[in-house]
């Protein structure tokens, strides 16, 4: 789409929700359209205010402007990286893409691999941080980033920040005042991701995240029909369907199961790893790819789900390392030993485990990488050959990440701000991405705005994870009075979880010929990583993460030759 003024171009992937509002704004200025849509209120918006208007957004994005009068490109990610950017320099040529595949495919020379990215996989399970991608050459666009492109030359800039979580405690309101702002503002944000000219659905897990989406959807629209996707482990330890059907229940919605098998697994295997563009951690995801599949099938392309809520509101296990290496640095000793106490009372934790998190806290370097040793972290498994990666210039050794805001007394606002738009919630979203485009179906994300995680990050920590150890406490505050307080005072998390070992094992026949293909690598020997495998198949070696990465790499990168 080109402005009115035909100075500016735009390509566009992803949604502005608050579009309408700006569109009043713009108008108020001048500002004339011809259409209805929020790609010609992002471009009206551009010509208006220029990089400025990023702040100003509620969305998820991935654009490039096209400016006729100086000749360049601006290429836009938006602040959490909900919609992916590729970019690469290609002889004469910059190629740009929210695929992986599209950048393979653009690209005159045929793809070769980055032994970096492919070690810190293989061997630590680490993907998706930084800019690097598995494909040499190809690099991404880090969230909450922009750089420009002159195209009379091809010089890129250097990517721009025009957005980064604060850390600083700004906030000095109570907690019942927090709590009520938070309640304001998180059904502001769903209100407005549910603007939408379909209907529109909902992932629901059964957890505190997705039921508050889903609950905050009924609140907001009294009499709307509701239709909720869930993926259910009938029969197994991790199933969550008592709690997805009480929030049906408390809501009204039309409830769609997923019940899946090793044996669809196997059939669909193939396929999520083509969706995905490049290898992932484990097959967990297979649980969202057929919740999608689902939406779809039910004719709902539009749908909200939770993600981002344990990076902005304190979740997972209430990190205890950083909360209280904060409370030692305030000279808090009493209050650092009450809350190791309290904290290893919930399920799935122990003083021990807290204790390890908090030394985890003041080691890093060699000492980081002693105590990963120590816990069996190994650097080079028997399966790998470091000399050609050595040669190669490859660190053996657990990836370098980009260093924390090291700010005294905020450890733990520091860890949710990397999580935020570093690492960790980067990966969880490109699952989501590709899983919901597979099927063409658009996934929103209401806890994911600037807004929400500048004012979560500006807090005192011990609202978010309280002195008793409660996660999300001020966002279970906030919402009583909208979801069931059963929900609210749960105390164990579960997710999506799949079965893993039992299904790769039940197809380990399958998957096998997948591993003895010759793939050409000389860091990776593959005889001892098939006699790996035979080992953990019958039973001679414990099941662990790497085998799915082996058959995962193994066969993308079998198509990527």
């Amino acid at each position: 789409m080109y402005s009115a003024d035909q100075r500016f171009g735009l390509v566009f992937n992803g949604e502005i929700y608050n579009y309408l509002e700006l569109r009043v704004e713009l108008e108020a200025l001048g500002a004339r359209f011809r259409t209805h849509s929020d790609t010609e209120v992002l471009l009206a918006a551009w010509s208006q205010w220029g990089k400025a208007a990023l702040p100003r957004f509620k969305g998820m994005f991935a654009f490039v402007v096209f400016d006729r009068q100086d000749g360049s490109l601006t290429c836009v990610r938006d602040a959490f990286g909900i919609k992916p950017f590729f970019y690469a320099l290609e002889n004469d040529a910059f190629i740009f893409g929210s695929e992986l595949p599209a950048l393979r495919a653009l690209k005159s020379e045929r793809a070769t691999l980055n032994w970096q990215r492919a070690y810190d996989y293989l061997v630590h399970g680490e993907y998706d941080f930084g800019q690097e991608s598995f494909i040499e050459g190809v690099v991404s666009l880090l969230p909450g980033q922009l750089l420009t492109v002159d195209l009379a030359t091809l010089k890129v800039s250097s990517p721009e920040t025009w957005w980064k979580p604060s850390i600083a405690q700004t906030q000095s309101i109570s907690f019942a005042s927090a709590s009520d702002q938070l309640r304001e503002m998180f059904l502001d944000n769903v209100r407005l991701h549910l603007r939408s000219d379909v209907p529109v659905g909902a992932a629901l897990s059964g957890g505190v995240d997705s039921s508050a989406i889903v609950c905050a959807m009924r609140h907001l629209e009294p009499d709307s029909d509701i239709n909720t996707f869930s993926y259910i482990a009938r029969g197994s330890a991790v199933s969550e369907e008592s709690w997805v059907d009480k929030i049906n229940a408390h809501v009204g919605a039309k409830a769609h199961k997923v019940i899946v098998s090793g044996n669809e697994l196997a059939a669909d295997l193939e396929d999520l790893i083509t969706a995905q563009g490049e290898p992932f951690g484990s097959t967990s995801i297979y649980a969202q790819y057929r919740v999608f599949k689902k939406a779809k099938e039910q004719g709902i392309t539009v749908t909200l789900e939770g993600q981002g809520a344990d990076e902005n509101q304190g979740g997972y296990s209430g990190y205890a390392g950083q909360r209280i290496r904060s409370l030692l640095d305030n000279g808090q000793y009493r209050e650092a030993w009450s809350f190791l106490n309290h904290w290893s009372q919930w399920p799935g934790r122990s003083r021990i485990e807290g204790l390890k998190r908090v030394v985890g806290e003041y080691s890093e370097g060699r000492l980081h990488d002693l105590l990963r040793g120590l816990n069996g972290m190994d650097n080079c498994p028997a399966w790998i050959r470091p000399g050609p990666l050595r040669e190669g210039g490859v660190h053996l050794g657990f990836p370098k990440h980009a260093p924390l805001q090291q700010t005294s007394g905020r450890r733990m606002m520091s860890t949710l701000a990397a999580s935020l738009n570093t690492r960790g919630l980067l990966g969880l979203l490109r699952h989501g991405d590709r899983n919901s485009m597979r099927f063409s179906v658009e996934s929103r994300v209401p806890f994911l705005t600037t807004d929400l995680s500048d004012f979560m990050l500006s807090l005192p920590e011990e609202y978010l994870v309280s002195p008793g150890g409660e996660t999300k406490h001020l966002l279970r505050s906030a919402l009583r009075g909208i979801v069931p307080a059963e929900v609210l005072d749960r105390r164990d998390k579960i997710g999506f979880a799949t079965p893993e070992q039992q299904w790769l094992m039940g197809m380990a026949d399958t998957l096998r010929p997948w591993l003895e293909e010759d793939l050409g690598l000389p860091f990776l020997d593959q005889a001892k990583l098939l006699e790996h495998f035979d080992a953990v198949v019958a039973g001679r070696r414990p099941y662990t993460w790497q085998v799915w990465r082996w058959v995962n790499f193994a066969r993308w990168y079998g198509s990527l030759r």
